[in-house]
């Protein structure tokens, strides 16, 4: 079976225009370091059947950005299957996040690959606001449709 994951967008109007603005993740360790279009991803994490998914979500977005996510109501993206056959469930809110106190958890991995040798890397190396074009350009192009799914309900 496919792994899943469940994630949270956190979504604000900018104040000089009024354009919408999402946080997305650049993830952390040395795989992607060097990538950047495509290679930022919502706040997420894997959760198992019969596990809830905004409290993943939540979880999630706690652990991988160092902060609480605002309250307020969640409205439910659906689902994508990334390339790798991964499904992945994002919920936004509307919200403001400072994120000068963000620091997220880290994980070891051996690195390089085959020195013995134990590395320890933030899950996600930064995080940042994009309006809903920079942020499709950035994210995974299967996790882009959720800001396209995100800007039509917005739009309605």
């Amino acid at each position: 079976m496919a792994k899943q994951s469940a994630g949270l967008i956190v979504y604000r109007r900018r104040d000089v225009d009024g354009a919408w603005e999402f946080l997305i993740a650049h993830p952390g360790g040395p795989f992607f370091a060097r990538k950047d279009l495509g290679a930022w991803t919502i706040p997420k994490g894997e959760y198992e059947v019969g596990e809830d998914a905004i409290a993943t979500a939540e979880r999630e977005f706690s652990e991988e950005i160092g902060l609480v996510a605002p309250s307020g109501p969640r409205v439910d993206l659906g689902e994508v299957r990334q390339a790798s056959g991964k499904r992945v469930r994002a919920f936004a809110v509307e919200g403001t996040v400072d994120l000068s106190g963000a620091i997220s958890t880290m994980f070891e991995m051996e690195w390089p690959p085959g020195s013995g040798t134990m590395g320890r890397f933030p899950e996600v190396d930064r995080a940042e606001w994009f309006d809903a074009e920079e942020a499709r350009l950035r994210l995974n192009p299967s996790q882009a449709e959720f800001v396209g799914r995100l800007v039509a309900q917005l739009s309605e």
